[in-house]
């Protein structure tokens, strides 16, 4: 598979639709955390997303909304998730993949709620593994793969565990599968600004629970 077919938009494609359905994904996980409560299960989060997508105009989901609580944020989003509510105390993240003017935004962030100092340093590390990771896309113009592997030898120095299985994708105007681009940690050339997405699962490596982000990798 050549770069350009790796990296081939559609004829609809336009930069600034894909920034602005990254900022509207961006505002949908923030209004579903303000849905987030102690008891409130991963599928009545996911219920009372749907409200939040109809208010900013969202067309239409390219995947299905995840959310994961507590033990379930160390699993990779092909695992069916164990029927949980959150805790006083707990951790768990959002997972976006919205359409908004044709274009595809994908977005994912972990948080917590109470008082659970250890699982808000493993939502914390995975922001900082994201931005040190980026960062060096943005200096040294490492290639997918370098990427993935400096991810994991950060994640190592900083005491966490990279989930392997997750390795980022493209994006671009809907759909972006039929260009069937593959994954960003297999891609052996400098992505380009504003195509594909960075993900960042980890995990405790003793303890049941994990963290993830992710975001577009751009340099604006």
């Amino acid at each position: 598979m050549n770069t350009i077919h790796q990296e081939a938009v559609g004829d609809r494609f336009d930069r600034q639709h894909m920034l602005h359905a990254r900022e509207r994904s961006w505002a949908a996980l923030h209004g579903i955390r303000e849905r987030m409560r102690p008891g409130i299960s991963e599928d009545e989060a996911k219920a009372e997303a749907a409200e939040v997508f109809a208010a900013l105009g969202m067309e239409r989901l390219w995947h299905p909304v995840i959310i994961r609580i507590g033990s379930n944020t160390t699993k990779t989003y092909r695992e069916r998730s164990e029927p949980v509510r959150l805790g006083e105390n707990d951790i768990y993240f959002i997972d976006l993949g919205l359409v908004f003017e044709g274009h595809e935004g994908d977005v994912g962030d972990t948080f917590v709620i109470g008082h659970a100092p250890q699982q808000q340093a493993c939502a914390e590390a995975a922001r900082e593994l994201f931005h040190f990771t980026a960062n060096a896309w943005h200096r040294e113009g490492l290639s997918g793969e370098a990427l993935y592997a400096f991810a994991e030898q950060q994640a190592q120095a900083m005491g966490w565990r990279l989930n392997h299985e997750i390795k980022g994708h493209r994006v671009s105007d809907f759909p972006h599968a039929v260009h069937k681009a593959g994954d960003l940690g297999e891609y052996g050339e400098r992505p380009a600004d504003g195509l594909w997405i960075l993900e960042i699962q980890i995990a405790h490596p003793t303890e049941a629970y994990g963290a993830f982000y992710e975001d577009l990798l751009t340099l604006g």
